[in-house]
């Protein structure tokens, strides 16, 4: 059986591979995604090309699939996230908003990534029939479960961080 990805669709599956490959080495290596080193960096540009590729993918020609509407708010959350350090609005919190924004853009993005693998693959006979395929709802909601234990685990320890930070240190004389 063909391939049914456009040159377009193959481009974006590799670069949204990467994107997600990178997500996991930041947080294995950081435990967080941080858009202020480079792989944060690369990380976020990776998934904006991911997303605005996503766009003109359309299964049904001319109209949105929920998975553009995850790129939409991706791309709305990727700022947000990146600045929320900055956003004095924030306040104290900031540091656990941007932790908590960019794992969501990693969350969202691994639905569409799910789903699509899960349609397509193999090609002769895909592993789940839709979107509504129990086995999908089951891995969603697995990632679901991941994704809240891992942003509780992330503030966790951004907060015993924070909390050593501000110890008072003791001298002796």
């Amino acid at each position: 059986m063909p391939n049914h990805l456009s040159i377009l669709g193959i481009i974006h599956t590799a670069i949204s591979i990467l994107a997600l490959l990178v997500a996991f080495f930041c947080l294995l290596r950081d435990g967080k995604i941080n858009p202020a080193n480079g792989t944060g960096r690369l990380y976020v540009l990776l998934t904006v090309i991911t997303c605005f590729t996503a766009l003109p993918i359309m299964r049904n020609p001319g109209h949105f699939t929920p998975g553009h509407y995850v790129a939409v708010i991706i791309l709305i959350l990727l700022p947000i996230g990146i600045y929320a350090r900055s956003i004095h609005a924030f306040g104290k919190a900031a540091d656990y908003i941007q932790v908590i924004i960019m794992s969501t853009t990693l969350f969202l993005s691994c639905i569409p990534a799910i789903v699509e693998t899960l349609t397509r693959v193999p090609i002769s006979h895909p592993i789940a029939s839709g979107p509504n395929d129990p086995l999908i709802q089951n891995c969603l909601l697995g990632l679901f479960i991941m994704f809240v234990a891992g942003v509780a685990y992330q503030t966790f320890k951004l907060k015993k961080k924070k909390k050593s930070m501000q110890a008072p240190t003791m001298k002796f004389s």
